[in-house]
């Protein structure tokens, strides 16, 4: 269906917006997925924070142009949609990849771009296999109670021998006491 000259400048100045707030994105083809599929995609990215967007090729290289992203045009043949990622590419990537799984004969990761470098499939699923940023947040929430908790054991031991200390020497007085007596 042919679409207007302004319709045209919307759409790619739409797709300049989501390049502007993203740190990179995944192209996957998704011919024979029907609607209540993608769907179910977006609603799974969004939990993410990313979207999931059905791009027109054209379109979308001159926006890639435009704002100055690598333009994979081997990429960008036939129905293709894109995954845009809102700081969270492994966990988009894992999102993906487990919708691949359940979908293999109709839906295909390309690649995609991250930070400027221009991704293949087998990269992407590399970057799946990376912590998502929540798992970074909670080892790293681990490693800063790591050495708090080092200390709270440590001083609890102090305290510990010092109470085993004065009960040896309040037995050892009270034994002198009854020998005494």
């Amino acid at each position: 269906m042919a679409i207007s000259r302004q319709q045209k400048e919307a759409l790619v100045a739409a797709y300049g917006r989501l390049l502007g707030e993203t740190g990179g994105f995944i192209l996957t083809g998704y011919s024979g997925l029907s609607v209540a599929d993608l769907h179910d995609l977006r609603l799974r990215l969004r939990a993410n924070n990313a979207s999931y967007v059905i791009t027109r090729n054209r379109l979308f290289m001159r926006a890639l142009q435009e704002n100055d992203w690598p333009v994979p045009a081997e990429m960008l043949q036939g129905p293709v949609a894109t995954a845009f990622a809102d700081g969270d590419m492994p966990g988009m990537a894992k999102t993906l990849l487990a919708f691949q799984q359940d979908h293999e004969e109709v839906f295909v990761i390309k690649g995609g771009i991250m930070d400027g470098d221009v991704l293949g499939p087998a990269e992407v699923e590399a970057l799946s296999r990376l912590p998502t940023l929540d798992e970074l947040r909670a080892s790293l929430a681990g490693l800063v109670m790591q050495p708090a908790a080092g200390i709270v054991n440590t001083l609890n031991a102090a305290t510990v021998d010092i109470v085993n200390v004065l009960q040896a020497y309040v037995q050892d007085n009270s034994e002198e006491a009854e020998e005494a007596a």
